[in-house]
């Protein structure tokens, strides 16, 4: 079966030899696949890429993928989720679904067997994207934010600084890490230009249906989105 446009995976497995094994099998199967070996890697995927299914190991170093999972699900509450892990007891495996995941397959797993579980939840993907629009809901191909009151052109800096906020940890980022996100200097000027790209972008989401404060600065620490916010 052949989706239209192919569906985008994203694979994250820390280990090389089974990332590369893994994306081949898919790529062949005739979906766009992207792998990356850990979950602080998501913040170096391309803007436009965004996942209609993950494929997540669970040992990941740093972040573990019961977190991602989790911070995945709360900004694509549609994505398709399977874990693929070694970890086969009962009481981890219902760990791995109360954290958003809809298939636990346990390693080694047959590609047979991983290109039908994509399939299997292609279509359930595809139909909640469609059938649930969320209030606001970032297009960072188009650069333009779905807003209750209609659509908000968005400038590249200020899709990639939400794209970033949506996606990180607790939707906070350090000033650093905004900056790289940005590609500036991490220096006093860089840091001038993201308070006044933070305040425009500010002005925008309010003049749009957001609530009063849907950015808040963290004196001297970084940003946190403070409203809800889907990509794809």
């Amino acid at each position: 079966m052949t989706f239209h446009p192919p569906l985008r995976l994203l694979v994250v497995e820390d280990h090389q030899a089974l990332l590369d094994v893994t994306v081949e099998t898919l790529t062949a199967a005739g979906h766009d696949v992207v792998g990356i070996d850990s979950a602080e890697a998501i913040d170096e995927l391309p803007r436009d890429f965004v996942a209609d299914i993950a494929v997540l190991d669970l040992n990941l170093p740093g972040e573990n993928g019961l977190s991602l999972a989790q911070r995945l699900r709360r900004v694509q509450p549609g994505i398709g989720i399977i874990m693929v892990t070694a970890l086969r007891a009962v009481e981890q495996k219902v760990a791995g679904y109360e954290h958003g995941a809809d298939l636990y397959l346990i390693k080694p797993t047959a590609p047979e067997e991983l290109r039908a579980a994509v399939l299997a939840l292609a279509h359930r993907v595809r139909h909640i994207a469609a059938a649930h629009p969320a209030d606001f809901t970032l297009d960072t191909a188009a650069q333009r934010l779905h807003t209750p009151l209609g659509p908000l052109a968005l400038r590249s800096a200020e899709t990639t600084l939400l794209r970033a906020l949506a996606l990180a940890p607790d939707h906070t980022l350090e000033i650093f890490q905004a900056l790289e996100q940005l590609d500036k200097s991490v220096d006093e000027q860089g840091k001038a230009q993201l308070e006044v790209l933070v305040s425009r972008l500010r002005s925008k989401l309010v003049a749009h249906g957001a609530p009063a404060a849907p950015i808040r600065a963290l004196r001297g620490k970084g940003y946190r989105l403070c409203m809800g916010m889907h990509i794809r």
